[in-house]
């Protein structure tokens, strides 16, 4: 069973930073290219930032680049995303899950609240 278990989110003033990390099931990690995707209130869930099974690809969102950064620690089963100069546009349930442009998306997780407010 494909499980994905988001943290790191919480609440920080505009222009503050966080670091969101999503613990991956062992069985799939190593092979799907993965993906940072957030959720905002009445707004459909976007991919954020994805990164490449060996982290040699990596793309961003238009709205998060300069800001965000994707990475992963294959020997862990991990995904963390390093977000800086956020502001309250970035408020959002934050997931991880595969690509889903290239690849299944399994069940989602709970995800990580982001809150950014003064």
């Amino acid at each position: 069973q494909v499980q994905f278990v988001e943290s790191g989110g919480g609440l920080v003033q505009p222009g503050g930073s966080l670091r969101l990390s999503c613990a991956v099931s062992r069985t799939i990690f190593s092979i799907y290219t993965m993906a940072w995707y957030r959720q905002a209130p009445g707004k459909q869930r976007e991919l954020v930032a994805a990164i490449s099974n060996r982290g040699t690809n990596i793309n961003y969102a238009d709205s998060v680049k300069g800001r965000f950064t994707i990475s992963r620690d294959n020997a862990k089963n991990m995904l963390y995303l390093q977000m800086n100069s956020l502001n309250p546009e970035d408020t959002a349930v934050y997931y991880c899950n595969t690509d889903q442009r290239i690849a299944t998306v399994f069940n989602w997780g709970q995800g990580t609240q982001v809150t950014v407010s003064s």
